[in-house]
């Protein structure tokens, strides 16, 4: 059996939203939605947050989540980038665990719209294509964001950012392009270790609708995803 595991990174400390990982939306802490389609996989074996902070781990506790270590106060700092803080997740849990999964899932807090399906999908995919390195989950970018239609200010004049804009003067025609949307990064282990990468050399979208994608990083997030809740 592929042996997998979920680790979700959830540190105490915010800037835009205060304590916004345990920040209510639509009456329960955000973290809460991440644990649910988290447990409502039926491909992930094993699930652990790695936080600094005492509230989180509790919260984590009561809803049945592993809670194996307390994060390093060196790896939850603002400008701490993802890649040490799962790799320390991995390294300790094969240490003082002897567990080594075969794929790492990254579930950040922030993606509330993510459902229990997408993570099977997204894995089914990696499982299933033994070339790929990795999975991460994509939205379409909306036409009015498209590199071809963004312009840049320069010496106070207008000016397309890219130079072949021109090609494109209807929407229709342009290039279909996609951004992450934070949600699923799945990849193997070899990824991580040998490659030094959530990504690797080959990764594999798994397309997400613009509905789904909502990340929380602003009060305004908090509100759509508010709305995009209630009208589910």
């Amino acid at each position: 059996m592929c042996k997998i595991l979920a680790v979700i990174p959830a540190r105490g400390g915010s800037k835009e939203i205060p304590r916004k990982n345990i920040f209510s939306l639509s009456g329960k802490p955000l973290i809460e939605y991440t644990f649910d389609v988290a447990k409502g996989s039926k491909l992930i074996n094993r699930i652990i947050i790695t936080t600094d902070d005492n509230e989180i781990a509790e919260l984590g506790k009561r809803n049945g989540i592993d809670v194996p270590f307390m994060r390093p106060k060196e790896l939850a700092e603002d400008n701490t980038p993802t890649l040490p803080v799962i790799r320390h997740a991995v390294e300790f849990m094969g240490k003082e665990h002897s567990y080594k999964p075969d794929i790492v899932m990254l579930l950040q807090p922030t993606a509330p719209l993510r459902k229990s399906h997408h993570i099977d999908e997204a894995l089914g995919l990696l499982m299933n294509n033994p070339d790929a390195d990795s999975v991460v989950s994509v939205t379409e970018v909306p036409h009015q964001y498209n590199p071809y239609f963004v312009m840049k200010i320069e010496k106070g004049l207008l000016k397309f950012y890219n130079e072949d804009a021109i090609k494109y003067t209807r929407r229709q025609s342009l290039p279909k392009v996609y951004s992450r949307n934070g949600a699923i990064y799945a990849f193997r282990l070899e990824t991580l270790n040998e490659k030094n990468s959530l990504y690797g050399d080959t990764c594999l979208p798994y397309v997400m609708s613009f509905e789904e994608s909502a990340n929380i990083d602003t009060m305004y997030d908090l509100m759509m995803a508010e709305m995009l809740l209630r009208n589910r």
